[in-house]
């Protein structure tokens, strides 16, 4: 029997709340300097104007938006590329020395060709959240079309089903706890990349709050944009992991805990 929604999102919370009473208490001891680690009250406190502030749900929304559309454009163009090299090996053994060589470059070291050629616009940071993204869905998705059951597509042969029937039937069904799981890693990847060109770059979002309050001396709004983007990433983490786990459960690796 699978555990309750609520537990599994009890348990993320409960860490937080302990890592938030422990820097209070930390800072309350003089153990952190109070002017560079404000405590986790304040942070909270200020957290809480922000919601009522100007600046907070414009930011938020730059910040999901560009997200959302960087997560869709890198798992659809990962997913597509994906299953063709997956299908045609040929094709993937040729380009497997371009994907090994573009693959480990970090996103940010790209930051400032990004600026020249595309500008400080939302652009930027969803070119960078899809570079890294995209090779995060596209091993993955290879691996997963090539995992079909070797007796599964011989069965099919058998029975003389077409090479879209085998695809349709066998080699795509196969692979989607593979793209699930990739997914749940893009997700992840493309938010630390956007906060990180809103930072870098300056554009609006979560990351320009975040430099804009260190600019202006305000440690505690800092922190509560920090703490903002860390809460969205474990939602967002959460919701997908949950997708990953039905997928997972419907073709039988692992179970619905």
């Amino acid at each position: 029997m699978s555990r309750p929604w609520v537990a599994r999102v009890a348990r993320p919370v409960l860490v937080v709340l302990g890592l938030l009473v422990l820097q209070e208490v930390l800072t309350r001891t003089d153990v952190l300097p109070g002017g560079y680690f404000p405590p986790a009250s304040e942070i909270l406190r200020t957290l809480a104007a922000e919601v009522g502030g100007d600046a907070f749900w414009p930011a938020l929304f730059a910040t999901v938006r560009t997200w959302l559309f960087a997560l869709l454009v890198s798992v659809s163009l990962g997913t597509a590329v994906g299953v063709l090299l997956g299908l045609v090996v040929p094709l993937e053994a040729f380009l497997r020395p371009v994907i090994e060589f573009l693959r480990p470059v970090p996103s940010v070291a790209l930051i400032p060709l990004v600026v020249l050629t595309i500008g400080t616009g939302a652009g930027s940071a969803m070119f960078l959240a899809c570079f890294a993204a995209f090779w995060q869905v596209l091993v993955p998705v290879i691996t997963g079309v090539r995992s079909a059951p070797p007796i599964a597509l011989d069965t099919a042969r058998s029975y003389s089903l077409s090479a879209w029937q085998r695809i349709r039937w066998i080699q795509l069904p196969s692979m989607l706890p593979h793209l699930a799981t990739a997914t749940r890693l893009a997700t992840s990847t493309t938010l630390i990349l956007i906060v990180t060109a809103e930072i870098i770059i300056q554009m609006p979002g979560i990351g320009y709050e975040i430099t804009m309050s260190r600019s202006a001396g305000d440690p505690a709004r800092m922190y509560a944009y920090i703490a903002l983007s860390g809460a969205a990433g474990i939602v967002l983490n959460l919701l997908v992991r949950r997708l990953e786990k039905r997928l997972n459960a419907s073709h039988g690796v692992g179970g619905t805990r």
